[in-house]
């Protein structure tokens, strides 16, 4: 753990602004200095820690703007699978950070080339169509694995096991492991599964002719639809760069499992 110069503030424009004046209050009387961020306004100086207060959607918005520094999320929206807590929590788990005693989650993320373009997401990538049935032939290491016919394919990371690919039914893998997820949506083959490849493995996406889709596109993290055609080709690898998560004990990922799917 290291020490805190300046802290970023990422608070959700929704939630009341007693919360962010009590966090600069906080650090001040720690004699830390905070700087408030928004979804389009970013700083000039160098961060040490980023917090946000709000859901999983603002925890994906921060580490893809600041996919080099750390950052600790307090849940206030409904699910929460990136947050270390909830506001009943954020104080306790503030002191155990001063005190160095939370652990730093490193997690993989995901690289997509379409064309000249380069794309980069932490939960997951997404072919898709809007009402009818998408076509497409998935290599890996160029080797012909499958072709999968359906809503469309998800390539994703053991983050994104919790979001997207939790729905698809596939398997929720611990965050710190390295590997990919090669996926299906409501494939019309009753033989297809859900594939968990190596962390270093290329794969390469065909959209055939067999689609019936006319309006194709890719959803990166949920948002970002681009649009794509019949005969396009996609590169998804595990990017270089790891964002990283702050939490207050090493076994919080059963924590959160045990509280958002209400498995106790």
């Amino acid at each position: 753990m290291f020490d805190l110069k300046t802290v970023g503030l990422f608070i959700d424009h929704k939630l009341h602004q007693e919360v962010s004046q009590f966090l600069q209050d906080w650090f001040a009387s720690n004699q830390i200095e905070t700087t408030l961020l928004s979804w389009d306004i970013y700083p000039c100086k160098d961060l040490d820690l980023i917090i946000t207060i709000g859901g999983d959607g603002t925890v994906l918005h921060v580490l893809g703007q600041f996919p080099v520094c750390p950052v600790l999320a307090f849940n206030f929206g409904t699910i929460g699978f990136l947050t270390a807590g909830n506001r009943e929590e954020m104080v306790t788990i503030l002191e155990k950070f001063l005190n160095k005693q939370c652990f730093i989650s490193e997690r993989s993320t995901l690289e997509c080339h379409y064309g000249s373009n380069c794309f980069h997401a932490i939960n997951e990538m997404v072919i898709k169509g809007i009402n009818r049935l998408v076509s497409v032939d998935c290599f890996v290491n160029e080797a012909h694995v499958r072709h999968i016919w359906g809503d469309g394919v998800i390539v994703g990371t053991p983050t994104g096991s919790t979001a997207y690919l939790l729905s698809a039914g596939s398997p929720i893998v611990m965050p710190e492991i390295r590997c990919l997820i090669l996926a299906g949506l409501n494939e019309h083959n009753f033989t297809s599964r859900h594939l968990v490849l190596n962390h270093d493995a290329n794969i390469r996406l065909v959209i055939t002719p067999q689609t019936k889709e006319q309006e194709i596109y890719l959803s990166v993290d949920g948002k970002n639809k681009i649009p794509l055609a019949i005969h396009n080709e996609l590169l998804i690898c595990e990017a270089k760069q790891r964002v990283q998560l702050v939490f207050p004990e090493k076994h919080y990922f059963f924590r959160n499992l045990s509280s958002r799917l209400s498995w106790e």
